[in-house]
This record gives C-alpha cells, sequence and structure tokens, in this order.
C-alpha cells in the first residue's frame, strides 16, 4: 500500500486532509510575508485607506544608511553569538546529568521546565529583582568575592550581558527536554560495544552521545538561532518598554517595532523586516549545508 503510486483522487484526498492547516498557514504564515515583502516598497502610503501612492527602494536605502539599524544589526548579532552556543552547551550538561540521576528526577526536569511555560513578564520581575543595583541577588552574590554592584539594567555596558543570561535561563527547559529525549533513544549496546573496545567514560561521550545526539544538537541550534534574531519581548519586559539604557539592547525586531508602532513608518518597518528574514534564511542554508557533512541520522 505504501508503494502505491499516486492518483488524481489519492492525492485530491491528502489535499483534502491538509485543507485546514494549509488554509491557517497560507492566512497567518505566508501571506504575512508575502504582504510585508510588497509593503517594504512603499514610499509613501496610507494606512487608514490602504493606499499606495508611491513605490520605491528608498526604504531599504534608509535602514543601511539609519545608524540604529546598523546598532540593531550588531546587538541581535552580539545576542545570537552569545545565546545559541551556551544554550546548547549548558542544556546538554544539565540533560547528561538528569539521565543518570533517578532519584526525583520527574522534579528536577518539571523545575527547569518551568521557566519555558512561564510569561516572560513574570520573569522579567523576578530577574528586576535579581538584577537590582541595590539589594539584588547577582550583587549580592558577587560582594561575596568582593566586586562592587553592578548597575544591570541601568549601565549600556551591561544591559546586553544581562539579557543573554536571562534569555539563556529561560529558554534552557524545552532544549533540556529534547536532549532528554534523544538520550533516551540511544540504545545501551553502542556503550556496552565501546566499553569492551576499552573507550572510557569521555571517549564514550565523544564517540557515541554526541554523533548519535547530533540530530537533536541541529534542531536545538537551529530553533536558537531563529529565536534569538526574533527577540523582542525579552527586551520589552526587561527594560520596562525600552532598548536598555543607550539603545545597548536595540535588536531588529525592536527596531521594526519602533518604526511601526512608535513612528508609524510602515515602509521602513516591513525593509527592516525583509532584511531579518534573509538574514535567517542564510544562516539556516549554512546551518543545513554544515548538518549534511556532521549530523548522523
Amino acid at each position: 500500500m505504501l508503494n502505491e503510486k499516486p492518483t488524481l483522487k489519492s492525492t485530491a484526498k491528502a489535499l483534502l486532509y491538509l485543507l485546514p492547516m494549509l488554509v491557517i498557514t497560507i492566512i497567518f504564515n505566508i501571506y504575512p510575508i508575502l504582504k510585508s515583502f510588497i509593503m517594504s516598497f512603499y514610499t509613501k502610503y496610507d494606512f487608514f485607506k490602504d493606499i499606495v501612492q508611491q513605490w520605491g527602494g528608498s526604504n531599504f536605502t534608509f535602514i543601511f544608511r539609519d545608524p540604529d539599524f546598523h546598532l540593531a544589526v550588531k546587538n541581535t548579532l552580539i545576542f545570537v553569538v552569545g545565546v545559541v552556543p551556551l544554550t546548547v552547551i549548558i542544556s546538554l550538561v544539565i540533560a547528561l546529568l538528569l539521565n543518570k540521576i533517578k532519584w526525583l528526577s520527574g522534579l528536577f526536569r518539571t523545575v527547569y521546565f518551568l521557566p519555558f511555560v512561564t510569561s516572560t513578564v513574570a520573569i522579567a520581575q523576578v530577574w528586576h529583582w535579581i538584577y537590582n543595583s541595590d539589594y539584588g541577588l547577582l550583587n549580592y552574590f558577587l560582594s561575596l568575592f568582593g566586586i562592587n554592584p553592578i548597575a544591570w539594567l541601568e549601565s549600556p555596558k551591561y544591559a546586553m550581558l544581562a539579557l543573554i543570561i536571562m534569555s539563556i535561563w529561560k529558554s534552557l527547559g524545552f532544549n533540556i527536554v529534547l536532549f532528554l529525549v534523544g538520550l533516551n533513544n540511544i540504545n545501551e549496546r553502542y556503550y556496552q560495544a565501546a566499553e569492551i573496545d576499552g573507550a572510557n567514560a569521555w571517549h564514550q561521550f565523544t564517540n557515541v552521545t554526541l554523533p548519535l545526539l547530533s540530530p537533536i544538537t541541529f534542531l536545538v541550534s537551529v530553533n536558537g538561532v531563529i529565536g534569538s534574531f526574533k527577540v523582542f519581548d525579552q527586551i520589552f519586559a526587561l527594560f520596562n518598554g525600552t532598548p536598555g539604557p543607550s539603545k545597548s539592547a536595540l535588536t531588529i525586531v525592536y527596531y521594526l517595532y519602533q518604526k511601526f508602532y512608535t513612528e508609524w513608518k510602515y515602509g521602513i518597518a516591513a525593509a527592516s523586516g525583509v532584511v531579518l528574514f534573509f538574514m535567517i534564511l542564510l544562516v539556516t542554508l549554512i546551518q543545513m549545508w554544515y548538518s549534511k557533512k556532521h549530523v548522523h541520522y
């Protein structure tokens, strides 16, 4: 039955089953992308009457000359590089430890997963207290080592670091669960064979665990890169509706938000969204090219 050639009837039946999801995807995913791409060429546009009075590519010229957009791209790349590798490494280490712990393992997994399902606003309030310059928990911990209090949320020097730390903590839970699934799917016979060959724990990890976990690692990395490029709500909640002190946490999505909702420059906002789309696409294609050589399915 699986080897049957598709017919017009079977194809139509399959499309009928897929129709509800296709309609949702077209309305909420494909159409907004196409509309944003078209809107990026609106140079004179009446949003309320939906009338385009002038077309052109000046929106792209503007953002490529805008210092704020340059800063947003720089901050976004710093955020991606700061969050994704550390999230993957820390999630894998915790997943390995949880996989070895049998006592209260369910409790620990729930504790680590809670930040992922908790509201970003609630998490930001907790981290506001942790980062507080006067009575924050983090500054108190640093004072035990003789380090003076740091203005985490008020200093442009530390604002991005504070954002990265909070974002890593928030995203650990889901990645830990993915790694645990991957670890549980590794057949114990691989480790038994490695022990017979005289492999120690480190060799088993590098030659058995890491290669067999590479599909999960690739999935976590791709999700992390895409999510980090689109960071917005953590910034908005942590810095009380601002892009950080002196725009130190301004990212591309926050730049888009400001242009669209604050300045009402819809064409410029759409143009920045198109640039972000192609940046994510380029990085994802590079990751897929890399996965063909190094991911073991």
